[in-house]
């Protein structure tokens, strides 16, 4: 295996018959030692949190699959907490897309003026650029087309299969009595087709869900629903 790409909270392998590994960590991201799925900078190491995403991102993704959705997920192995994915590329250096549920962290930071903490939001979709040094600043669809980094239609597909994947995650959550106020995804092109892909994880580490007003740490919500 060859390295290339060292994450947060996730290492990059290259894999001899052209897919790809990651290997995940128990790094998750945060400031001050408080997680936040928001956050560019890894606030704190929680054991097991490496596998705890890998088995609920196995859980995810295995049902997308099957519905036809279109991911880069091949198979996890949970001995060596990994992924075997398929090779895609990214948008520019990188998208975080957020599709909230509910007002809290960044969303409320800035939009505090207006809106008030956990008041519910219509699966409203945002676009963030990966680029630590400038705090991965939001970006608008017009913005992302002029700057070349992806066509006003390619924001179109990004944005419905945004919605359609956190409302399953969410649906999902419900069935365990949990709520979901926000998720990250991320997306890139498949290496190979140029299609659309849903890439990277889908975990605790990059979604806030509650039990009432209770929030559900990473590892325990792995526990809630992979719960027999």
């Amino acid at each position: 295996m060859e390295l290339v790409y060292t994450g947060k909270t996730k290492n990059v392998f290259k894999l001899e018959d052209g897919n790809y590994l990651l290997k995940f960590k128990d790094d998750v991201t945060g400031e001050n030692g408080v997680f936040d799925p928001g956050a560019n900078t890894v606030g704190l190491t929680i054991e097991g949190a490496g596998l705890a995403g890998l088995r609920l991102t196995d859980f995810f993704y295995s049902q997308l699959n099957a519905q036809g959705v279109p991911t880069h997920f091949i198979e996890a192995n949970f001995e060596d907490a990994t992924l075997k994915v398929r090779p895609a590329t990214v948008f520019g250096k990188g998208l975080e897309v957020i599709c909230r549920f509910k007002a809290v962290g960044s969303f409320l930071r800035r939009y505090g003026a207006y809106a008030t903490e956990g008041q519910p939001l219509d699966a409203f979709v945002e676009v963030t650029l990966k680029d630590d040094d400038r705090l991965d600043p939001p970006i608008s669809a017009d913005a992302l087309h002029m700057l070349g980094i992806l066509t006003l239609e390619e924001y179109a597909i990004l944005k419905e299969r945004t919605i359609e994947i956190s409302k399953f995650v969410a649906a999902e959550l419900e069935k365990k009595g949990l709520t979901l106020y926000d998720i990250k995804l991320e997306f890139g092109r498949d290496a190979n087709t140029g299609e659309i892909l849903l890439i990277d994880e889908i975990s605790g580490g990059n979604m806030r869900a509650y039990k009432g007003d209770t929030y559900i740490e990473p590892l325990e919500l792995e526990k809630i629903m992979l719960a027999e």
